[in-house]
């Protein structure tokens, strides 16, 4: 028998391996409902239908997540398919040969009906309803409703996870191939719950019709027993009864482990964690959990009459648990100070830093002797810096399992790509006079932004288009002042349904910071930095450099041609085209002005790319040719300075509706000005009206097209 078992087993391996298993399943069922099979047959399958259950269950139990069990609908169908057909093979075979006997039908199916029910068929027909009443009842009725309603609330909730993503890889948070993997693993969890959601009814069916076979069996055999075989209505009823009770126990017991599974997988939750790991840490991770129950049962224990063994030796047991979780706290406790500790530096002003320089520690009286100062310890400002209020820490130091410097790493290389130049490390301190969960960015020293973040719990922003409302802690995202909530972890997924886009706290300073770096990103391009792109450039094109610096122009004089491309969001990736155009003007005009204007018009390509995206037809507001006459006319005489007042009111007002109109049809806002005035408006028009383009007529290729939205007047 053994033999047998272990030979189908590795044919069924070999037949999965092959690619075959799904066409000899389906050929099997087939045969077993066709081909009378012979009790040893019998045997074998009803073995491997019972392993086949526990080691399913076993799978599910030890994955660390549903999805990495994507398989688990399909294999569910196949096993109920498979056990319905033994239920027909073993039907036939009870009903022609039950008269022989109680082993007619396998000696798997007589132990459980001697063996397991005693050979008393009343108590195996009790034992077998009380299974099904379990299966049916219960564990498949409960796992059927959680089934529809995860699958429900996981297609809900796609289209917030789809704009979590989309928020992450726009900051810079995950590359292209981490976010396609992310969008994957959407449309994998849609698909699994979907499936679980129909396969859940097998089981439910499985139920059903193990309880219709039971009663045709036992009928059906005793009409069978004293019509054709003249036994007698005892003897008719023992075989076929027991007979019956033990196909239908061989059958239920793996149809409610394979029910217990799908209770077990719909249940989990989607964190990549063992299922004993949770367990243990959300059951039994908490001392005072265990140190009560262990004085409810000793109070138990010690009431005459009561079991006193008994809940006295439970009541021991868990009080050594309560102990030993009090003492493995403490240890942890005691870790996570001198992690933070470390992180700090051992002292307030230093809680570590993202790829920057190593800082000096002196911890008070420390017995460092007290020289000399020296120029070395003048304290530069850094160039870029956070500083985090003590119960932040954690958040910057991995061994606490911080991801912000992950993530700040990322923003860097996200962003050193999109603006053309490397974006310098961020200095990441502890600043003990800022609140606890305050952090501060800075900008050579100065404050350029500053928020309150919650580091227990997730912000839950209003993207402006949600369904409901949640309960938090209200604010704003502080990069984009959105609405936006402080949310409890467990209410992400109803959040993401209602259509919030959900972010932790490691990606919200993340995204503050990658904004303001874009803001500032003029600031943070200075002479070493251009030199370092000029020394790149000369590797490929080193007479362009060479004439260009310091033949054409000074260095300093394209620092600031790069700065203005910056302020005015033009990244600097095209260095050759910028060279180019300087190299050709510089000879003509030293005004950095006009240079800018020159350069702009030899990256109009990338600059409509950036405002305008692939769109052949570029959507443009234009001023009204009276107003733009006057605009120039009062700039030529006078600088920006001698425009009226009331008529740059009036402009303001009219380009910021207009602007807004554009954005409410979900199209770029574009001003599109002659070339002697775009460089005042793009100035004049920077905060008053922050969603606007200026772009000159020069700048709008041949390839693309425009079509007016709306014309500006000085009315």
């Amino acid at each position: 028998m053994a033999t047998g078992q272990a030979m189908l087993l590795d044919g069924f391996r070999s037949a999965m391996r092959s690619g075959l298993g799904v066409p000899v399943l389906l050929i099997a069922v087939l045969a077993m409902v066709i081909v009378p099979l012979p009790p040893i047959a019998l045997d074998m399958f009803f073995t491997f239908n019972i392993a086949l259950a526990l080691v399913v269950v076993l799978a599910v139990i030890y994955i660390a997540r549903p999805l990495d069990l994507g398989v688990f609908p399909t294999v569910l169908l196949a096993a109920t398919v498979l056990r319905l057909a033994l239920n027909i093979a073993s039907t036939r075979v009870i009903l022609l040969e039950g008269h022989t006997g109680t082993a007619a039908a396998g000696r798997v199916i007589e132990a459980f009906g001697e063996f397991v029910v005693g050979g008393n068929y009343a108590v195996g027909l009790i034992v077998f309803t009380i299974l099904v009443i379990i299966n049916f009842v219960v564990i498949t009725k409960g796992a059927t409703r959680v089934s529809e309603v995860t699958a429900r609330f996981t297609l809900d909730a796609m289209p917030g996870k789809q704009m979590a993503i989309d928020a992450d890889l726009n900051a810079g948070l995950i590359t292209d191939d981490q976010a396609r993997d992310r969008r994957q693993e959407i449309r994998e969890e849609a698909d699994f719950y979907g499936s679980m959601d129909g396969a859940s009814k097998f089981v439910r069916g499985d139920a059903i019709a193990g309880i219709l076979i039971m009663l045709i069996n036992i009928v059906g055999g005793l009409i069978i027993g004293t019509v054709q075989h003249s036994l007698s209505l005892a003897e008719a009823g023992r075989n076929y009864t027991l007979l019956t009770i033990g196909d239908g126990l061989v059958a239920q017991i793996p149809a409610l482990l394979l029910s217990t599974s799908v209770a077990i997988i719909v249940t989990r939750m989607s964190r990549s964690q063992d299922m004993g790991e949770q367990i243990i840490r959300q059951l039994v991770g908490n001392g005072r959990v265990l140190g009560v129950a262990s004085g409810v049962l000793l109070t138990l224990g010690v009431i005459p009459g009561m079991p006193n063994m008994a809940f006295l030796t439970l009541a021991a047991i868990t009080g050594y648990m309560a102990w030993k979780v009090s003492r493995e706290g403490e240890v942890l406790t005691g870790d996570e100070e001198e992690g933070a500790a470390v992180a700090a530096g051992g002292r307030p002003g230093k809680a570590g830093e993202a790829e920057a320089r190593p800082g000096r520690t002196v911890e008070p009286g420390g017995g460092e002797e007290l020289g000399e100062l020296r120029w070395e310890d003048v304290t530069q400002s850094d160039l870029l810096g956070l500083e985090v209020g003590y119960r932040l820490i954690p958040l910057v130091d991995r061994k606490q399992g911080g991801e912000l410097m992950t993530r700040i790493r990322g923003v860097r290389k996200k962003l050193s790509r999109e603006l053309g130049f490397l974006v310098q490390s961020v200095h990441i301190r502890d600043n003990l006079e800022l609140p606890p969960n305050h952090y501060r960015i800075t900008l050579m020293g100065d404050p350029v932004g500053e928020a309150e973040i919650h580091p227990d719990r997730e912000m839950a922003i209003n993207p402006g288009q949600v369904h409901g409302r949640i309960k938090g802690i209200e604010t704003r995202d502080p990069a984009f002042g959105l609405e936006a909530v402080w949310i409890d972890p467990e209410q992400r997924d109803n959040a993401q349904t209602l259509g919030y886009t959900v972010v932790d706290p490691s990606t919200v300073v993340a995204t503050h910071l990658s904004h303001v770096i874009q803001s500032h990103g003029h600031e943070l391009l200075g002479h070493e930095e251009v030199q370092k792109l000029l020394d790149m450039l000369k590797q490929t094109d080193k007479k362009l450099v060479e004439s260009l610096v310091p033949d054409v122009m000074p260095l300093s004089r394209v620092v600031k041609v790069l700065q203005r491309l910056l302020e005015e969001r033009v990244p600097i990736r095209n260095l050759r085209s910028i060279a180019e155009s300087l190299a050709e003007h510089g000879t003509q005009t030293q005004d950095p002005e006009e240079l800018l204007g020159h350069v702009r018009e030899a990256l109009a390509r990338t600059i409509i790319q950036e405002v305008a995206g692939s769109r052949e037809e570029v959507p443009v507001i234009t001023l009204d040719p009276q107003l733009e006459q006057i605009l120039q006319d009062a700039i030529r005489q006078g600088g920006a300075g001698s425009v009226e007042p009331g008529l740059a009111e009036r402009l303001q007002q009219g380009l910021a509706e207009a602007t807004r109109k554009q954005e409410s049809l979900g199209e770029p806002a574009i001003l599109l000005v002659s070339p002697a005035i775009r460089g005042w408006l793009a100035r004049f028009l920077r905060q008053a009206v922050p969603g606007l383009s200026v772009l000159s007529y020069n700048e709008v290729p041949d390839s693309r097209k425009v079509r007016l939205v709306a014309s500006i007047s000085g009315e």
